[in-house]
């Protein structure tokens, strides 16, 4: 077999091979680290294709960041530099989802094409990277240092890898064969002197003529950023508007529709009432009517207590093996560990009396009691947020990986054919305690009869002659700041009896058996045509248990039921690479490809997805490639056996809201709501706190269900991609691909959400819909809500990447660009089987970009180098905060579109771009240091009130100020 060169090759082998040939191309310091023989490039094999081939062009579309492209870079985890790519879509638990609970709380997720993390495969040398229960695989496990070089398949892959790959592959190759050593420092922090990231590694290498040990130990640490520290987390609806979002369900307590209290004119409804401050709590008339004015009120601000990003900490070891047997015959190991400590708070709980019961007409505290001689004695409803005590949520998981392998090659004649036989092995076990949360049971006695016991001098629990053993009396009435025997502030005592802490467990283990073998099966006489054919047994096995507390819903924490199960798969595929047509004008080259994969799961059965590409050159220069291919997504264990768990719901909406619903402007919605709420004319939705909200959405003011479905069956998908690689002879070192994609996943299991839930009932008009919930009859809201995973509807998406590359040398050293753009022409789903509703569009709204766009250009100039990166994400559309009160703030209002009922506001937000740059040096002591700034402008995205990826008004995946960094490297 001879090995062709031209442009077209180079150009795509560039990409491919970036770190196998960097030692020879890179001024940068990092290429005169690895002193090891030349790599062999006789076979090789590309993400996308288990055929190892001579030609590193596939039919498929790969992307590859190469070792020399992360040294440039400024960002310090594996997910920063990934999310980074045009082609990831929106965080699916960004680092400012710091609501977020359960078992992936706290890792880092990729998302490809916008269609959800558990639909992008992640790969580490081309094996799987362990799941959650969820189907999640955390990167944020994966040490920087230990990376050779990532390639990013953006194409089904499912006949190659088997489930999840529908939105594409992420393989991350990791280092090995290197000899020496090699020390790096990275430390650097945001503008507003927060934020302060740091990470330590050392990687050696040692190798002879018949073994090779590279071993990389990491440690990094990320601080936290505070919501109150930035202008738009500081407020629930950014500085712009600093009066919203205010809770009475605040610090400062309160007694809540008191009727007849000192100076209340309301009779039917009552006043609200709070303490003056530092006066005796059990005195009527040391009460005032509660003042709602923000800043100065009687009212509480719970982003001043919250994480915008939450701190995390890693410790990562990584040792690749290699050892020749004999010459023909190998034996390879990869042993990983990686341990993950991470931390998320949110202010302390808003506890209100209907949770856990009223200040009893006996209780010693209650001001308006039989006790102290009220005129009318009553048990009053109250409220308390425990300002003393944040929630708070530590994450420990910890990851142990092992592959172990024999791998070789052999000859039959003139046909070579290479084989892998080996075993994997995957386990992820998690630690989470949570703190903040009250015991529903011991509140209830805190705050129930009380009395006065003159022989101890204190407040017992109970009544005279039966007191409560083991309880500890509580006034919720005692606002923060106040020492009191009886309040929150300073007294761990009754904080250790309310609060107990909470202790959750989850392991995952995946192992699986894998045999491979590929080559050449018959010369054709336009070349070889090559196979590649395998079997697997792989085995998920996973469980979460919350703390029995949360399970029984003890406690105000989100009760959640255990999660555990397992499921098998037995796997064979064929690949094959079948040369049509070499050397011939018109045809320099053309070569189909086709793959299938036969999966038999225990759980639902069998399913059979194939593939089918080509690449035609009708010039040397030219190459034209595409595939069709068909996928599938198996249930996950979560899916299958999860136990259900309560959730207050971000962003939640009611379409018989009369103000921001779809009833506002929708006769047939009005009617429909008419059904289920008695006062559907006047009709407001409810935040916490049970006030009215003030913008299209807020959090839903009870918790509701969310459960698995043991009936759940795969996911299924059609891909296809047509694209160009052009490399042109009269323009040396230019390359330019361009490729359309397009894919539709059918079937899918939709987690299903709250919002979707009552816009297909009141909206459409589903009634299947309508009996999955219920509404309070007084207030109107929905008080019983469930949830869950179903197999219903469609995703599709289509869009093109664009990539060009260029670089020249001069007397003034090397000037190179890079220029990659992701453009989504459609981005549409429809959550229910009914064809008759018509699909909803995502593409521009939101955190879903039309165009992400990334100019990189550097200069290299002896043993100095500057990078400069432009990352630009396009405008969307959001609806307006109050399209009524902000006419100033909604562009757009009053739009009228198929796929909802009645008109929305909308408001358009305005692209933005980020810079970075980095300067480099290399020292004459075998060492590189580097200073740099992402976001060197201190440029911030456009507010989202709509909060997507986020728990604030400002996009989760958006820049939140200047970062500067310096890093240096040592060489041994």
């Amino acid at each position: 077999m001879k090995l062709r060169s031209t442009p077209l090759d180079r150009a795509v082998g560039m990409a491919l091979l970036a770190s196998a040939t960097a030692a020879l191309t890179s001024t940068s310091a990092f290429a005169q680290e690895a002193k090891s023989s030349p790599t062999n490039l006789d076979r090789i094999e590309v993400t996308g294709s288990r055929i190892r081939q001579v030609d590193v062009e596939t039919a498929q579309p790969v992307m590859a960041i190469s070792r020399v492209d992360i040294e440039r870079q400024g960002f310090s985890s594996v997910v920063d530099i990934l999310q980074n790519i045009t082609a990831a879509g929106s965080p699916a638990l960004s680092r400012s989802s710091v609501l977020s609970a359960g078992e992936d709380a706290g890792g880092s997720y990729i998302n490809l094409r916008n269609l959800g993390p558990q639909r992008t495969l992640v790969l580490i040398n081309g094996k799987r990277l362990g799941i959650s229960t969820n189907g999640y695989q955390d990167i944020s496990t994966i040490p920087v240092s230990a990376v050779e070089r990532i390639e990013v398949l953006k194409d089904g892959a499912s006949a190659i890898y088997g489930s999840d790959a529908m939105a594409g592959v992420i393989n991350i190759i990791t280092r090995h064969d290197m000899t020496g050593v090699v020390a790096n420092a990275y430390f650097g922090q945001y503008g507003q002197g927060d934020g302060e990231r740091s990470r330590f590694d050392v990687v050696a290498g040692w190798r002879n003529d018949r073994m090779s040990l590279t071993l990389s130990a990491e440690h990094s640490e990320e601080k936290a950023v505070w919501a109150k520290d930035r202008w738009f987390s500081q407020y629930a609806n950014t500085d712009r508007h600093p009066q919203y979002g205010w809770t009475q369900v605040s610090q400062w307590g309160q007694i809540n529709g008191l009727i007849g209290g000192p100076g209340c004119t309301n009779s039917r409804t009552g006043c609200n009432y709070s303490l003056n401050r530092g006066t005796d709590p059990t005195k009527p008339g040391n009460y005032h009517i509660s003042d709602p004015t923000p800043f100065t009120g009687d009212v509480s601000n719970a982003n001043e207590q919250m994480h915008l990003n939450f701190p995390i900490k890693r410790n990562s070891l990584f040792l690749d093996g290699r050892f020749n047997i004999t010459d023909n015959v190998r034996f390879s190991t990869q042993l990983g560990y990686s341990k993950r400590d991470s931390k998320t708070q949110v202010a302390g709980y808003p506890l209100q009396s209907p949770d856990v019961g009223a200040l009893s007409i006996d209780s010693y505290f209650n001001p308006f009691g039989r006790q102290h001689g009220y005129s009318k004695p009553t048990a009053v409803a109250w409220n308390r947020r425990t300002w003393e005590v944040p929630r708070v949520t530590t994450s420990e998981l910890k990851t142990y990986r092992a592959v172990a392998a024999f791998d070789g090659s052999f000859e039959i004649g003139e046909r070579y054919f290479d084989w892998e036989v080996g075993y994997q092995y995957n386990k992820n076990e998690l630690r989470q305690t949570v703190v903040g949360n009250l015991h529903r049971e011991r509140v209830r006695n805190a705050v129930g009869p009380s009395y006065y016991d003159a022989k101890t001098g204190k407040v017992e629990c109970g009544r005279p002659g039966a007191p409560i053993a083991g309880c500890m009396p509580w006034n919720p009435l005692i606002p923060y700041g106040t020492k009191n025997p009886y309040g929150l502030t300073g007294n761990q005592a009754l904080i250790d009896y309310l609060m107990p802490a909470e202790n959750s467990s989850g392991k995952t283990t995946s192992s699986n058996f894998f045999a491979n073998i590929s080559g050449s099966i018959v010369r054709l006489p336009a070349g070889d045509l090559g196979f590649a054919f395998g079997l697997e047994r792989r085995k998920e096995k996973g469980e979460f248990i919350p703390d029995a507390l949360a399970q029984t819903g003890a406690t105000t924490n989100l009760a959640a039921g255990p999660t555990g199960g397992s499921y098998t798969v037995r796997e064979a595929y064929l690949e094959l690479s079948v040369p049509i047509l070499a050397n011939l004008p018109g045809a320099r080259e053309l070569t189909l490809n086709a793959a299938t994969r036969f999966s038999d799961y225990n759980t639902f059965g069998n399913t059979l997805n194939s593939k089918f590409g080509f690449k035609w050159k009708p010039f040397d220069q030219l190459l034209v490639r595409g595939t069709w291919a068909k996928g599938f997504r198996a249930p996950t264990i979560s899916n299958l056996y999860g136990g259900s768990m309560q959730s207050f719901v971000r962003g939640f909406q009611d379409p018989c809201d009369t103000v921001y619903g779809a009833s506002a402007t929708s006769p047939q919605v009005r009617a429909r709501c008419a059904r289920d709420i008695a006062n559907a004319d006047t009709y407001r939705q409810l935040r916490q706190g049970n006030v009215p909200i003030t913008s299209s959405s807020d959090q839903s003011p009870v918790p509701f269900v969310n459960g698995a479905n043991p009936d759940l069956t795969p996911e299924t998908s059609t891909s296809k991609t047509l694209g160009l690689v052009w490399s042109p002879s009269f323009v040396s070192n230019f390359n330019v691909s361009l490729d359309w994609w397009k894919i539709r996943i059918n079937n899918t299991i939709v987690a299903d959400h709250p919002n979707q839930m009552l816009k297909d009932c009141y909206e459409d008009g589903v009634e299947a819909r309508c009996r999955a919930f219920t509404r309070d009859p007084v207030l109107g809201i929905v008080n019983k809500l469930n949830f869950g995973s179903r197999n219903a509807g469609f995703m599709e998406t289509e869009g093109y990447d664009l990539d060009l590359s260029y670089h020249v040398d001069t007397l003034y050293g090397r000037l190179s660009s890079k220029w990659a753009t992701t453009y989504v022409s459609k981005d549409i789903y429809r959550t229910t089987n009914n064809s008759s509703v018509v699909p909803t569009p995502s593409n521009g709204i939101g955190g879903s970009f039309r165009t992400r766009s990334n100019l990189t250009l550097g200069w290299d100039f002896g043993d100095f180098g500057v990078s400069w990166t432009a990352r630009y994400y396009s405008g969307t559309r959001e609806q307006c905060l109050s399209a009524r009160l902000h006419p100033d703030e909604c562009s757009d209002p009053r739009v009228r579109a198929p796929w909802y009922q009645g008109t929305r506001d909308y408001n358009k937000r305005g692209s933005v771009t980020f810079h970075d740059v980095q300067f480099r040096y290399n020292l004459p002591w075998e060492a590189t240091i580097a200073v740099g700034a992402n976001n060197v402008f201190e440029r911030y995205g456009p507010i989202m009130y709509t909060a997507p990826s986020s728990q604030y008004s400002y996009y989760g995946g958006y820049d939140i100020g200047r970062f500067v960094y310096m890093k240096y490297q040592q060489r041994f």
